[in-house]
């Protein structure tokens, strides 16, 4: 099943794919080349420690290329999505108490609330997608019932 992905997400991926593959390997073989040379490996926590980064790395590069593997990836400048709430979505709303907030609707790896990033399949995006300016959606949260007037809806 493909991910939905924005295309800055797909870069960011890709970003620190590249940065794994060409500095954080390379460094930590040489890593552990150099804790060889110190001797005895049983008892050489620099050389446990540089193996068990290596086994991060390795795993975290599988991860990633799993997932752009499986990128679907969305510009949103490319949608058509005729005003309403999609994927990659840029949402301005406002809440009953007039506090405005403004949301992107993207993928699990992007999701970022301080960023004002929204996960695709969190609460809100759910109650978003579908929806245009001018329509009020009701979102349940841990605090309650939240209600917003969707302001307006950008694909940038």
């Amino acid at each position: 099943m493909k991910t939905p992905m924005t295309k800055r997400g797909a870069e960011l991926l890709r970003s620190e794919l590249q940065r794994l593959k060409t500095v954080e390997r390379p460094a930590n073989s040489a890593a552990i080349g150099e804790a060889r040379a110190h001797g005895d490996l049983s008892e050489n926590a620099e050389y446990h420690a540089a193996r068990e980064r290596a086994g991060f790395i390795e795993g975290r590069i599988s991860e990633l290329e799993a997932k752009l593997a499986n990128a679907q990836v969305i510009d949103p400048k490319l949608v058509d999505a005729d005003g309403r709430c999609v994927f990659g979505a840029t949402v301005d709303v406002e809440d009953e108490a007039g506090e405005k907030s403004t949301w992107q609707i993207v993928g699990e790896d992007e999701a970022d609330i301080k960023k004002g990033r929204i996960f695709v399949s969190s609460p809100i995006a759910r109650a978003l997608i579908g929806k245009e300016s001018g329509e009020r959606v009701e979102v349940q949260t841990p605090g309650g019932v939240k209600r917003y007037e969707i302001i307006d809806v950008r694909y940038e």
